[in-house]
């Protein structure tokens, strides 16, 4: 019985670090403040990049780990809710980036359960017709952050990663998963607002780019949310919570992170986390600390390992992969 198998990974993250200390120049906090909230020290931000650009460089990155020919691959999945536009998509330009003629490529726009909702669409193709896809989370959020707003600004990060997936006949691949999607609370979390200013329109709706949140409720709802998800993603799998090596959960708030383990009953040394680092990286979030990780060979084959995003629609995307 074919099944998936998580070829290669990488990352790219932008080269400007932008520390607690150098935003409390710019706004009134500190370096004790935002970590002691949320965990970040720091995080990266781009200067001429856009969202294709750091795309591009982990697809071709992957390419090159992998040996794979950019004429093989028969899909790219950008999952995004910072596009460098509406159209083209990030994904048509990354496809002409890599010189991948012979693939589709479109965006996914689930903030940041982007990864996994990536990975679910990614698994739907390859169990069709296709052989090979890449997944890429890639986010530039600081052109959606207001740099004056001390309870967004701080938490953002611009960066991306990704996988090659295809088929094959080893003894790997996705296990078992769980999408939600809770719109009547998405006004919780919000970014990227246009203004409607056609010419027949009685109400003009305001242009509002930056980013907005109920910080209070958006923690409630992850730390409530992610668990039964993740409950029902093992059950699925018809593997239990001890049986998982790791679990790559989404890097918005340290706080989240350990609840999530409390709650879930597991240690919490079984939820590696990178966002002093990097900050909140949206869908780039789990592609980043995932390719860290095998990078660094806590990850490797032969491991159970679980995805988990939440955030924005709001929504939650919890899967196990045997690696």
């Amino acid at each position: 019985m074919e099944q998936l198998k998580i070829v290669a990974s990488a990352r790219q993250i932008p080269d400007r670090q932008v520390t607690n200390q150098e935003l409390s120049t710019m706004m009134e906090t500190d370096d004790e403040w935002i970590y002691t909230r949320t965990g970040i020290h720091q995080r990266n931000v781009v200067t001429t990049e856009n969202t294709s650009d750091l795309a591009s460089e982990v697809a071709k990155k992957i390419l090159a780990k992998s040996g794979v020919s950019p004429d093989s691959i028969d899909f790219i999945i950008v999952s995004t809710m910072s596009p460098d536009s509406l159209s083209p998509s990030t994904a048509a330009i990354v496809q002409a980036n890599i010189g991948a003629t012979n693939a589709f490529a479109f965006d996914l726009s689930a903030a940041c359960s982007g990864f996994v909702y990536g990975l679910s669409v990614a698994s739907s193709l390859l169990m069709s017709r296709y052989q090979r896809g890449l997944i890429i989370g890639a986010e530039v959020l600081s052109k959606l952050v207001d740099w004056k707003d001390r309870t967004t600004a701080v938490l953002f990060g611009d960066g991306a990663a990704g996988v090659l997936v295809e088929r094959t006949q080893d003894n790997v691949g996705l296990l078992g998963e769980e999408l939600r999607t809770f719109g009547e609370k998405g006004d919780n979390l919000v970014a990227g607002r246009f203004a409607n200013t056609n010419p027949f329109s009685e109400n003009i709706s305001p242009l509002d780019p930056y980013f907005h949140q109920n910080g209070r409720e958006v923690y409630s709802f992850a730390t409530r949310e992610v668990p039964e998800a993740l409950q029902v993603a093992l059950e699925t799998a018809q593997v239990t919570a001890d049986d998982v090596d790791y679990y790559l959960l989404h890097q918005a708030n340290a706080r989240i992170v350990s609840s999530i383990a409390k709650r879930f009953g597991q240690p919490v040394s079984k939820f590696p986390t990178n966002m002093a680092s990097n900050g909140n990286t949206s869908a780039a979030s789990i592609g980043i600390l995932l390719d860290e990780l095998i990078e660094s060979n806590t990850i490797h084959a032969g491991q159970t390992i679980a995805f988990a995003g939440f955030g924005g629609g709001l929504t939650v995307g919890a899967q196990i992969w045997k690696i």
